[in-house]
């Protein structure tokens, strides 16, 4: 009976930790239990082309897990083998194939270009010693993350760092505030554009959709040259701005830790121009209780008292922000 008891006791806390992850749902971009993911396409011969590269590729090779395709070689400097191959014996996965040679990445993983060092192999262990999550179960890729982390050499870690570390971070996604935004369907943790008779607008509500410039580009060619449009609502960077700067009597000035110009200090990483998606997801994390990293308990009380407006508004202000130049 005293189980009982507790299990009431907790009832109103899950329930709230659910309501919130509901209203983020959008960032974890899950597709739908009643639709079925759509298959991959079938690689038949075709040799494939984006602009402004003198390469081509099939469809298997450009999504090859252990030696993707690498459209602009000259954007990047030589990648080392962890990062270019992965190491399939291990089960590890090639970095450039999620992340892009160039470190981008897209918004259902992470942008991994102009991190430190030290903060990139800080989450590579935190992802080996159990200490970061998913606060949405269904999240498959963090599951993936922890067993590359698990299954990487220190020496791999540390060449996967030095390597996205010396790309500085550029633009890569724009910031629009609107009430409308055009219908998407969710593909790979991604907002896809509807086409033919089902494409259209809707209202945007209260959420973020984060979206490719051209999903052909970006789902099936895989261009790290070809980025992303971030709807926000009306009215959300200028919320974010002020919540940043002022922390609204509800949180703590950014600045504080991540630098005042925000872009990180020494374990703290920068916060401009990154994908709002992987924001959100970060600030819910931390706040459920999934990331137990050196910064986490500094963190928590960071978020405790947001709700998924103020997460969005942040989100939405920090994406909007230029990078830094080098």
């Amino acid at each position: 009976m005293k189980f009982v008891g507790l299990f009431i006791l907790l009832l109103p806390g899950i329930a709230a930790a659910q309501a919130a992850l509901d209203e983020l749902a959008w960032a974890y971009a899950i597709t739908p239990a009643e639709e079925a993911p759509a298959p991959a396409p079938v690689d038949d011969g075709t040799l494939y082309t984006v602009p402004g590269s003198d390469r081509s590729f099939t469809l298997d090779a450009i999504r090859n897990r252990f030696g993707p395709a690498d459209w602009f070689p000259g954007d990047h400097p030589s990648m080392p083998p962890v990062v270019a191959h992965g190491r399939e014996a291990a089960g590890i996965m090639a970095c450039s194939l999620c992340h892009y040679p160039n470190g981008k990445g897209r918004p259902e993983n992470a942008g991994v270009a102009g991190l430190t060092e030290g903060y990139f192999i800080q989450q590579l262990h935190d992802f080996r010693d159990g200490l970061r999550g998913s606060a949405e179960t269904r999240k498959t890729n963090t599951g993936l993350m922890i067993a590359f982390a698990h299954a990487m050499t220190d020496d791999e870690i540390a060449a996967a760092a030095k390597y996205f570390s010396s790309m500085p971070w550029t633009p890569w996604i724009e910031v629009v505030e609107t009430d409308t935004v055009p219908k998407t369907r969710i593909q790979g943790g991604m907002y896809l554009r509807l086409d033919g008779p089902d494409a259209g607008t809707e209202p945007l509500g209260a959420r973020i959709v984060e979206s490719p410039n051209d999903a052909e580009a970006t789902e099936r060619l895989r261009n790290p040259r070809s980025g992303f449009t971030a709807y926000v609502p009306v009215g959300a960077v200028a919320r974010g701005a002020a919540l940043v700067a002022t922390g609204g009597g509800k949180t703590t000035q950014c600045a504080v830790c991540h630098g005042a110009d925000l872009d990180g200090l020494a374990l703290v990483p920068t916060l401009r121009g990154r994908s709002p998606s992987y924001i959100a997801r970060q600030l819910y994390d931390f706040q459920q209780g999934t990331r137990h990293g050196v910064w986490a308990p500094l963190m928590q009380g960071v978020v405790a008292n947001l709700d998924a407006g103020d997460m969005i508004d942040l989100a939405a202000y920090l994406a909007s922000l230029p990078p830094q130049a080098d």
